[in-house]
């Protein structure tokens, strides 16, 4: 069934006023009268709606309403360092098919590939983000933004987050396997368990510096390991996400 986004306030009783390129993009496709198809409204409700009879009206009724069973359970904001080319369109893309929250893009020290205009950047990744969002059944589109520095994420992956975790290759105690079996043991229950948010903070291509690893590790950030075999950089956070998803029942 095809899949829309909309803005909550366009939700009017029985009713949704589509905006004008939802509207285009469903004439484009050529949905009959009675047809039905899914708006969410991107705080995690979805609507089953249909055209009127006139298919010029923006107005559409809405048969059903429920809540999206496409959000996991526990909330993952995934911190990205900045990379090359396509390689944070994938980590974007995937990010949200896994179940990402939110997605915030920073600067490393060995980043090679900082864009000259990061609005613009975070802009298109943003429409990546809402075009998986509507291909795997979201029930909200993540935010893409841009974090700051090293500095700036790790306070932020602190703030929000109730397990912050760094991925870094040359971490040798401390594997995400037991880390997650730790705080998210075989009785896990998420309604009454204290973990209900995880951040995931990876590196550019060249990785991280150890100055960075410390001061990691002078703050309230878990750094674990992947696994012995060193990860591209938009490999990481996409074996990292569904680690946790698959740990927490969330795949």
């Amino acid at each position: 069934m095809n899949r829309f986004f909309i803005d909550p306030h366009d939700v009017s009783g029985d009713s949704i006023v589509l905006d004008s390129e939802t509207f285009d993009h469903i004439r484009v496709l050529r949905l009959r009268p009675n047809e039905s198809f899914i708006v969410c409204d991107a705080e995690g409700n979805e609507y089953e709606c249909c055209l009127g009879d006139n298919t010029d009206d923006k107005t559409v009724k809405i048969i059903k309403k429920y809540l999206s069973t496409g959000e996991p359970n526990v909330k993952c904001f995934v911190f990205s360092a900045y990379t090359k080319g396509e390689r944070l369109e994938y980590t974007v893309q995937k990010s949200v098919e896994l179940g990402a929250h939110e997605i915030i893009l920073f600067e490393s020290e060995r980043c090679v590939a900082i864009p000259r205009d990061i609005l613009k950047k975070t802009d298109r990744l943003q429409r990546i983000a809402l075009e998986a969002a509507k291909q795997c059944n979201r029930g909200i589109i993540p935010n893409v933004m841009h974090g700051g520095r090293f500095t700036d994420i790790l306070n932020k992956a602190d703030e929000c987050s109730d397990l912050p975790l760094l991925f870094y290759e040359c971490e040798k105690d401390h594997s995400v396997k037991n880390i997650l079996e730790q705080y998210f043991p075989a009785s896990y229950d998420h309604i009454n368990h204290k973990i209900n948010s995880v951040s995931i903070i990876t590196g550019p291509e060249g990785g991280f510096e150890p100055r960075e690893i410390d001061e990691a590790n002078s703050k309230d950030i878990r750094v674990v390991s992947l696994g012995p075999r060193i990860l591209r950089s938009e490999t990481a956070p996409v074996v990292a996400l569904t680690a946790v998803m698959y740990h927490t029942g969330n795949l």
